[in-house]
C-alpha cells in the first residue's frame, strides 16, 4: 500500500475538491483520498502505479504537482457523516440559484445573474457527488456530461448578454439588491464550508485564511465592490465587467467538468 501526496494549485473551493475525489474514485485501487484544501494538496492511499493516480489529477487540468510518496493517513472520513453535509450543501446552493438569479434579473445585475449560476454550478457538482455512490460510471458521465454542456451554454449566453449591454443598454443596476442579495449569498458559502469543514475534522475549527481562498467568496465579494463602483461612478460597467468575469469562471468549471465525464 502507498501513499502518494500531491499539490493541486487550482483546488480552492469544495465544489473542486469534489471533483478531484469523483476521478480518484474511478480508479480501481484507490483505498482512502484525505484532501487539505487550506493546504491545496491531496494525500491518496492506493494499490496501484502513482503514475495512475497522478494521470488521473492531471487530466482535471487544475495544476497537479506529485509531492512525492510515503507516510500514513489520518482517520478515514466517515462518510456517513459526509452524505447530509453534501445533501445541505446542494440545498444552499441550489437555493441561491434560484433567488439571485430571480433578483439579478429583476436589478438588471449581470454580476448577480452570472453569481446565480456559479451557485448553480456548485450545485451541479454536489449532486453529482451525490450520484457517485451506487450510480454506474457510464450513467454518471452521462449526467456529468448534460451538466457540463448546460453551464457552458448558459455561461456564454451570459458573456453575449454582458456585451450587448456594453454596446447597447446603459441602465443602470439597482445597488441595493446587489450588496444584500451578495451578502446573504456570502453567508450561506461560509455555512457550506463550515459543515464540510465539520466533516472533515473532529476540532472544527474555523480558518479565516481559509475561508478568504474560497473562490465562492470571492466571488460575493467581487459583485459587493461591483455595485459600490457602480454607485459611486453611475455606470454599469463595474457590474457587466463583474459579470464577464464570473461568467468565465463557470466555463471554466463547466470545461472540468466535460473532462470528468470524457
Amino acid at each position: 500500500m502507498t501513499v502518494s501526496r500531491f499539490r493541486v494549485d487550482a483546488m480552492d473551493c469544495t465544489a473542486e475538491e469534489q471533483l478531484v475525489r469523483m476521478r480518484l474514485g474511478e480508479l480501481t485501487g484507490i483505498e482512502q483520498v484525505a484532501v487539505d484544501l487550506d493546504a491545496r494538496q491531496v494525500a491518496v492511499q492506493h494499490r496501484i502505479e502513482t503514475d495512475a493516480v497522478d494521470a488521473a489529477l492531471q487530466s482535471l487540468d487544475l495544476g497537479t504537482t506529485h509531492l512525492g510518496d510515503g507516510g500514513e493517513l489520518d482517520a478515514v472520513a466517515d462518510s456517513g457523516r459526509e452524505r447530509p453535509a453534501l445533501v445541505f450543501a446542494l440545498v444552499v446552493n441550489a437555493l441561491f440559484f434560484v433567488g439571485e438569479l430571480t433578483a439579478g434579473l429583476v436589478s438588471r445585475s449581470m454580476g448577480l445573474v452570472a453569481d446565480a449560476l456559479d451557485m448553480g454550478a456548485d450545485a451541479a457538482v454536489y449532486a453529482l457527488s451525490l450520484l457517485a455512490v451506487g450510480t454506474s460510471t457510464v450513467r454518471k458521465n452521462r449526467l456529468a456530461r448534460t451538466s457540463g454542456y448546460l453551464q457552458f451554454g448558459l455561461a456564454v449566453v451570459g458573456l453575449g448578454e454582458v456585451v450587448r449591454r456594453f454596446v447597447s443598454d446603459d441602465a443602470l443596476p439597482e445597488v441595493g439588491p446587489m450588496i444584500v442579495v451578495s451578502l446573504l449569498a456570502l453567508a450561506g458559502n461560509v455555512a457550506t464550508l463550515v459543515v464540510l469543514r465539520r466533516v472533515r475534522s473532529s476540532e472544527a475549527h474555523f480558518q479565516a485564511s481559509w475561508i478568504f481562498t474560497a473562490n465562492d467568496i470571492k466571488v460575493n465579494a467581487l459583485v459587493i465592490f461591483a455595485a459600490i463602483v457602480v454607485a459611486f461612478t453611475d455606470s454599469s460597467a463595474p457590474d457587466l465587467i463583474a459579470g464577464a468575469i464570473i461568467f468565465t469562471i463557470v466555463a471554466n468549471g463547466a470545461r472540468r467538468i466535460l473532462k470528468l465525464a470524457n
